[in-house]
């Protein structure tokens, strides 16, 4: 098959969809696929007539995830088109040529539906779920919302904008920007310093910030894949939680998968997953996050319908327990996107 790999873009998670990209293009090669990975925002200025043809290696510049979130400024100055789109030079007729195009975005540059919407229109398939769903999965408030009208447990939560005064919050408690991921702008507040500092620096990402409650206990996520629930993983940062450099610098964090929990809250996860899956609509794939209290009380955080897939990801772990190599995950993924357009 021709597949472009599309990854990149200009969302905080910029590198780690490049990382993404990388292995999922290295994968899709060893598979004999006519695989070529493209940068959403930077494009491709060469000669495209043969570009799937091509012996070129396009992985070959892609540096590892650093422990922070790249410079968005710095990214903006190297496109020299002047274009205000987020389709670099080439990106659209590339992704028209191809058989399907293996979604390796992240952040706002690909899981908000935007890009979908777009493919949409272009009458170009593409991996993972659909614009609507991808759009209410990306909004921690309306999945909130979406939670508890469904009776998915999930923490208590303030919404706020810049337009608002901020109110008092019990501490500790978690400030987060309403549409990130990778757990960029998120924030534990334990003093009323460290809450005032993460409002602020929240304010910097987004106009919507959630005041979230701490949950105290373990932190677990399950793949979804068509609607059956994955081997569970449990994730148990060695210093501070689950933030950016925590994700993606190996060593970092202890994942257990199997997640060596009891089986009747190994059920009770899965069967919270599946449901959240459904309740947002989601179509193919996801993987939803968890906090699970003291007293196995189960909290649903968020969905993300393009989850990582760098070297440190965790719905390749889960995948591995089927017995399905990283390869093998990439065609299954494939197989169930074509699904949608039959």
């Amino acid at each position: 098959m021709k597949i472009v790999v599309l990854a990149g873009g200009t969302s905080t998670e910029r590198d780690v969809s490049l990382s993404s990209g990388c292995q999922i293009y290295k994968a899709l090669k060893s598979k004999n696929h006519k695989a070529i990975l493209l940068d959403i925002f930077l494009g491709f200025n060469g000669d495209v007539t043969n570009a799937f043809e091509s012996d070129r290696d396009w992985a070959a510049d892609i540096a590892p995830v650093k422990e922070k979130a790249p410079d968005l400024d710095e990214l903006k100055a190297l496109r020299k088109d002047d274009s205000k789109s987020l389709f670099g030079p080439n990106v659209l007729e590339l992704c028209g040529q191809a058989d399907i195009v293996f979604m390796a975005l992240h952040g706002d540059s690909g899981e908000n539906g935007k890009v979908q919407a777009a493919f949409d229109l272009f009458g170009i398939k593409y991996t993972g779920t659909d614009a609507l769903s991808s759009a209410i999965a990306m909004d921690k408030s309306i999945s909130k919302q979406l939670f508890r009208a469904n009776g998915i447990n999930t923490p208590d939560s303030i919404l706020l904008t810049k337009k608002e005064d901020v109110v008092p919050h019990k501490l500790p408690c978690v400030v987060k920007i309403c549409s990130g991921g990778s757990s960029v702008g998120v924030y534990i507040a334990k003093t009323q310093k460290e809450f005032d500092d993460a409002i602020n620096q929240a304010f910097k990402y987004e106009n919507k910030v959630l005041i979230e409650d701490y949950i105290k206990g373990r932190e677990f996520t399950d793949g979804v894949i068509e609607g059956n629930p994955l081997p569970i993983v449990q994730i148990e940062p060695k210093e501070g939680f689950y933030d950016y450099k925590n994700k993606y610098q190996a060593g970092s964090t202890i994942e257990t998968c199997p997640a060596k929990i009891t089986k009747a809250l190994e059920e009770r996860i899965k069967s919270t997953a599946v449901s959240v899956y459904k309740t947002l609509g989601i179509k193919t794939y996801a993987r939803v996050d968890f906090m699970v209290d003291e007293n196995d009380k189960i909290f649903c955080l968020e969905a993300n319908t393009l989850p990582g897939m760098t070297p440190t990801s965790l719905i390749p772990q889960e995948a591995a327990v089927l017995g399905k190599s990283f390869a093998d995950l990439c065609e299954w993924i494939i197989e169930i996107s074509l699904k949608k357009y039959m």
